[in-house]
């Protein structure tokens, strides 16, 4: 992975290198995929629909212009997977690609509509999901104490103190190592979520 400051949009569009794009398909693919699977689109249609999402994102990246409104970049992706759905829909009308019709229009258009139950719903599993992926890609970057503080710290809620005593290291190594990966998945993140 590339240490630069960049975050992965913006290596991707300023200086696009084929670990990056590697990085954003692996990010994002499994995302995808499990969204789409979850809300009745057939699994061969979910992964044929996955391919055509992130054809767009790869072909339209470079012009893509966050405009630095949180969730710029997931609200973009939403909009390209409810476009290919919608294309899907029109290319099978009279054969149901999903429940129904009707049903199916509707979640589209609430997907569609950034303030229904369903875009905020995406939103979160976003954002979820990009966090755990990063979290599993920049992990090897950490020695295994290090990255085992910052858990202990971060995720499971464990004072800092108590970790110490636990690894055998000071607070403040504890705290260096939370403050450490929190930098990297913040770099990693940007753009992305926010």
């Amino acid at each position: 992975m590339s240490e630069t400051s960049l975050s992965l949009l913006n290596r991707l569009r300023s200086q696009p290198d084929a670990e990056s794009w590697r990085r954003l398909v692996d990010l994002y693919t499994p995302l995808i995929q499990g969204w789409l699977r979850r809300h009745s689109v057939p699994p061969a249609d979910a992964d044929d629909l996955t391919q055509e999402v992130m054809t767009v994102v790869v072909r339209e990246l470079p012009q893509f212009e966050h405009n630095q409104r949180p969730g710029a970049f997931r609200s973009w992706l939403r909009t390209i997977t409810v476009n290919r759905l919608r294309a899907l829909w029109r290319s099978r009308r009279g054969r149901p690609i999903a429940t129904g019709d009707s049903d199916f229009l509707k979640m589209l258009d609430a997907l569609e509509d950034p303030g229904s139950n369903l875009a905020r719903l995406w939103d979160q599993q976003h954002d979820q999901h990009v966090a755990r992926r990063l979290m599993e890609l920049v992990q090897p970057q950490f020695e295994p104490k290090t990255w085992q503080a910052f858990r202990r710290v971060v995720l499971d809620g464990i004072k800092a103190a108590v970790v110490a005593a636990e690894l055998n290291i000071s607070v403040n190594a504890v705290l260096l190592a939370k403050s450490r990966v929190l930098s990297r998945l913040r770099q990693e993140m940007q753009g992305l979520t926010d």
